[in-house]
């Protein structure tokens, strides 16, 4: 049994072309056999759904090398096309997959990402065939796993994604976000922890933003009376305002925090003033600390309100938040390096023994080590790490530096 289903042009162009039978016959069906499901939303351009599509269909008639987009009826089962209307006899028909270049047929204008999102896909396999492999090959009489309900290899296979997300596999996700004048924007919709935080500058060249322990975002900011006490609302809760911390970090100009600005008075007496020539800053010349010996700005994570607050010096900027989910999200997820397959067929052997009653405790540590080994080979072979590579970084570790 081959792995690769796809030939060259459904691989590479998105496309799978088929002829129409030698007659007018109607309901004619053409078997798409992409590695990508087809969406269907509505085969008129002049509905709404219409965009859900990520495809589009193409015909040519017998001689002529111009292909239209088809729009009469037809639907879409099982990735199975049937023209529901009559095709001349002999028409070249070819579904095209959206592409980030729209395409190599009609006016070029199948615009999406279908085609893109299926490159590099042979090097995962999917989270379902993971689970069925595990049962043909540990379950059954006189295997490791007398018997188990898929359920639970299921429940398994998921926890073991979760976790392999967050230290072996390392999916890292990205955004390109806009900083707006509010200085602010929310965690995405999978957000687990965030990796980087850099912005860009008009050359393409990212500038790593650092987290800053100069302020803070107060979780609760209940309101006072005279004395200092909260107050509450009729519902017997208190009652909560707006952060001054956050306004005040937000509409101060921080953008020479690390002694650039000599007119700087807001920072002069700060952790025990400057050092003269203007330099009242934070630090001043003597002691500065890491975490202000930089230009690039800040940011904090605000978990009251789910989202991410930067320092004054990055409106306007353009900035990439890379971040890791869980691998569960979304359907698309649910796939696993062929690198760490084999790990996790040992972690859900150990997860499912484990967690039964009157298990040999040799035949659980046993399978506890192989866990962990198993689980350091996927570390290594997912970091990624080459010779050339490795040896490039430790002959710059020779060089002199000369003044």
């Amino acid at each position: 049994m081959a792995l690769i289903t796809e030939n060259n042009r459904q691989y590479y162009a998105g496309a799978q072309g088929f002829m129409s039978a030698n007659s007018t016959a109607s309901g004619q069906a053409f078997t798409c056999t992409f590695d990508t499901d087809l969406v269907f939303g509505n085969h008129n351009p002049l509905e709404t759904n219409y965009a859900l599509n990520n495809f589009k269909l193409y015909t040519a008639a017998v001689g002529v090398a111009t292909y239209t987009e088809y729009t009469a009826a037809y639907t879409v089962v099982n990735n199975v096309i049937t023209v529901t209307g009559s095709l001349a006899a002999d028409t070249s028909v070819v579904v095209q997959l959206k592409s980030t270049e729209g395409g190599n047929y009609g006016n070029r204008d199948a615009y999406g990402s279908a085609v893109q999102e299926n490159w590099g896909s042979y090097s995962y396999i999917k989270l379902n065939d993971v689970i069925d492999n595990f049962i043909v090959a540990y379950v059954g009489d006189g295997k490791l796993v007398n018997k188990v309900k898929k359920s639970d290899v299921l429940f398994f296979a998921k926890r073991c994604l979760q976790e392999f997300s967050y230290d072996v596999l390392r999916s890292v996700k990205s955004q390109e976000l806009s900083i707006p004048p509010s200085l602010s924007v929310p965690m995405p919709q999978d957000y687990v922890n965030y990796v980087n935080m850099s912005w860009v500058d008009k050359a393409g060249i990212k500038h790593i933003i650092y987290p800053t322990t100069l302020t803070s975002n107060p979780y609760y900011i209940p309101l006072q009376d005279a004395d200092g006490i909260p107050t509450q609302s009729n519902f017997n809760n208190n009652l909560q305002g707006t952060s001054i911390v956050n306004k005040r970090w937000k509409d101060n100009n921080l953008k020479n925090l690390n002694k650039e600005l000599e007119n700087s008075s807001f920072f002069s007496n700060i952790y025990g003033g400057g050092f003269g020539n203007g330099f009242g800053t934070v630090g001043g010349q003597y002691g500065i600390q890491p975490e202000i010996a930089q230009i690039n700005g800040w940011f904090t994570i605000n978990e009251r309100d789910n989202k991410f607050s930067f320092s004054s010096d990055l409106s306007d900027k353009l900035i990439i938040l890379e971040y890791i989910s869980d691998g569960l999200a979304v359907d698309s997820d649910t796939r696993v390096p062929k690198m760490a397959e084999e790990a996790m067929y040992a972690y859900l052997s150990h997860a499912i023994i484990s967690t039964r009653a009157n298990q040999p405790e040799y035949v659980v540590n046993r399978l506890s080590r192989e866990k962990t080994a198993k689980l350091r080979n996927a570390k290594i072979r997912l970091s990624n790490i080459k010779l050339d590579e490795f040896t490039q970084v430790m002959r710059g570790k020779s060089k002199w530096i000369k003044s």
